[in-house]
């Protein structure tokens, strides 16, 4: 979740061991304030849904939690080998907690590629779980190992847990009708069970989710579910987990409300509908499938009933193409893409700039330049959203900061593109995409009212006394043209790329036209209305680090325990980064050193200085992966005490 309150599990960097207890005839139970979980393996071992399952359970308990999946681009990379390695972390905890957490307290490694590329981020003393079938000598030495390390002493400062998870699958799946390859598939949810029984997860909603996710194969269903609940005694019985482990419900951590668990594609699909229904307009999406923004479409054409259209385009310029085209006819149109795409579509993003047409260009950025690494999670579309297009054509730009925020960031680009009839960037990431965290679903009446009024009829006078419909006639407070449907009687009016003439709409080359209508696009971007920046700044703090998107879970993880060690520090978060916020001049001056953490080259500083002329320190990260708490708060009480 997103509260600022402080709490000093957070702030501390393993976890906490509270109480133990001992029912009689049963195993210890310790009780833990947090816990970080990672499950890594090939990515056909289906670590993704484990994860996923064991993230729905947590969500049901009513535990925080934040999460990371990770997993190669390859559609299926060579089994057992570094590059094929899939992830998925958990941090799930009894308070509010911010970010996926920077280091596992537990790993569960399907074979030793999974071992060796994670084995890295565990501190000593952490519990390492792995299949001891995988650890062939041609499956070791496949990544680099000489000797097993299982025997060779390496991993001697960890809690090693070594069980045959294949074998015990298998052998808890012969009464079924599968082959042993068959059978072996089901390892993901024997270890699940095993993991569910350590941390006493609920039980029910994964025999359900297997039951109707295999509901066309029952004795598939009724196998996983066996190894499921193997998974489950064995941890009950078995003596080398001797302990299991209670996270109690983090009930201070939300306020009163109807909660689930959300991915950021997911809340920004349900955000986009929800604006749909808020303004009264169909919604249409015109897109191309590309990493991570696909689940979006994905989603959205689950929903027909609430009036959604989705496009599958051949190419991102027709998806774009087909959604300008939606919004000339009156839909709320969005297209969907991540980095390479909106390069493809910065044409169309410019004559949406001259159509003046409400258009939700949604970026969920990934790694490049180019290609770049699809499924990591980049910040660095930052300038191309503020500048990738010829000519003057300045375009709003919205970034959501957590996964569930992008259902509120979706109503708010929505709400600026209605209001001042523009295209709008809304910047979303790969971590925010497919991370997930608790979110407290709104009542309707709680959502703002995004109600269009379309031009009914004439809007202007000639001299001579004629009615007549001016297609580019300003609102006088939005500078925002009338929305004309086509097919509205009176209302035929002129498009295009060319330049238009003031008011009428009608083309024009005249050089002092020109500079005016391009003066009155820019300001009409200026003069968006957009929340001041809240500053957190409990103690008059001399250092502000300032961020937006994705960061602002870590930064907020690393300023809580710098002030929980006595560092005073001021923290501001961006969401409207064009325009900035009216009072962002004001904050950033009133502080000695400003600090900008961003995962690319600096473009937020390189904006920042330019704007307001302020020294803004840079920390850049670009290696796919988003920053962890404890990065930050070393780099952060550098900058405090330099």
């Amino acid at each position: 979740m997103t509260s600022q309150v402080s709490s000093p599990a957070e702030q501390a960097d393993g976890t906490v061991v509270g109480e133990q207890r001992k029912p009689a005839g049963a195993k210890d139970v310790r009780r833990l304030n947090r816990v970080i979980i990672r499950f890594a393996g090939d990515s056909g071992d289906g670590m993704q849904l484990t994860g996923d399952r064991f993230t729905s359970e947590t969500a049901s308990f009513g535990n925080d939690l934040s999460t990371l999946p990770n997993f190669p681009a390859e559609i299926r990379a060579p089994a057992g080998t570094l590059p094929g390695v899939s992830s998925f972390q958990l941090h799930f905890a009894d308070h509010d907690i911010l970010t996926p957490g920077d280091a596992p307290n537990v790993l569960v490694a399907m074979n030793p590629a999974a071992l060796k590329a994670n084995i890295g981020d565990m501190p000593r003393g952490a519990e390492i779980i792995v299949n001891t079938d995988e650890f062939t000598k041609r499956a070791m030495q496949k990544v680099g190992y000489e000797t097993s390390p299982l025997e060779d002493g390496s991993l001697d400062g960890y809690h090693l847990h070594p069980v045959p998870l294949t074998t015990l699958t298998v052998e808890a799946l012969k009464e079924f009708d599968l082959t042993r390859k068959e059978a072996e598939r089901s390892k993901n949810m024997f270890a699940l069970g095993l993991l569910s029984w350590m941390y006493h997860r609920p039980t029910e909603g994964t025999e359900k989710f297997l039951k109707s996710k295999f509901a066309k194969k029952p004795d598939i269903a009724a196998a996983n579910i066996a190894a499921y609940r193997a998974g489950w005694n064995f941890g009950e019985t078995t003596e080398d987990f001797a302990v299991s482990y209670e996270v109690a419900p983090a009930a201070k951590a939300f306020p009163p409300g109807t909660y689930r668990n959300i991915s950021g594609n997911l809340a920004l699909s349900y955000g986009l509908i929800a604006a749909s229904r808020q303004a009264d307009l169909p919604l249409f999406l015109g897109s191309y499938p590309i990493t991570p923004a696909s689940d979006i479409l994905h989603e959205l054409s689950r929903h027909k009933n609430f009036g959604v259209r989705t496009f599958q385009a051949e190419d991102e310029i027709a998806g774009i193409g087909a959604a300008l085209g939606a919004a000339f006819g009156g839909s709320l149109a969005v297209t969907t893409t991540s980095g390479p795409g909106v390069a493809l579509k910065s044409e169309t993003i410019g004559l949406a700039v001259s159509l003046e047409l409400p258009l939700l260009v949604v970026d969920i950025q990934r790694g490049g330049p180019s290609t770049g690494l699809p499924t990591k999670t980049e910040q660095a579309d930052l300038l191309q959203a503020m500048y990738g297009r010829n000519g003057e054509a300045p375009v709003p730009v919205v970034a959501p900061r957590t996964p569930a925020d992008c259902f509120d960031a979706a109503l708010e680009a929505a709400r600026i593109a209605l209001t001042y009839r523009t295209p709008v960037f809304l910047l979303s990431d790969g971590y925010l995409a497919n991370g997930s965290e608790p979110w407290r679903i709104p009542e309707a009446g709680e959502l703002s009212d995004l109600t269009v009024q379309f031009a009914q009829g004439p809007n202007h006078t000639l001299d001579d006394g004629t009615e007549v419909f001016w297609p580019y006639k300003r609102d006088p407070h939005t500078l925002a043209r009338p929305w004309a449907v086509p097919g509205t009687p009176g209302l035929e009016h002129r498009i295009g790329g060319i330049e238009k003439q003031d008011g009428t709409g009608n083309i024009s080359y005249d050089p002092a036209n020109h500079d005016f209508m391009v003066r009155t696009r820019q300001a009409k971007i200026d003069g968006i209305t957009v929340p001041d920046i809240e500053v957190d700044d409990p103690d008059g703090a001399k250092t502000l680090v300032l961020g937006w998107g994705s960061t602002y879970g870590p930064i907020t993880a690393a300023v809580r325990r710098l002030r929980a060690a006595g560092d005073a520090i001021a923290q501001a978060h961006l969401r409207h980064l064009n325009p900035f916020p009216h009072n962002l001049g004001d904050v950033l001056k009133k502080y000695d050193k400003v600090v900008v953490p961003e995962m690319n080259l600096g473009q937020l500083a390189t904006l920042v200085r330019a704007k307001y002329l302020v020294d803004a320190e840079s920390y850049n990260q670009v290696n796919g992966m988003p920053f962890k708490a404890e990065q930050l708060a070393t780099v952060l009480k550098e900058t405090i005490d330099g």
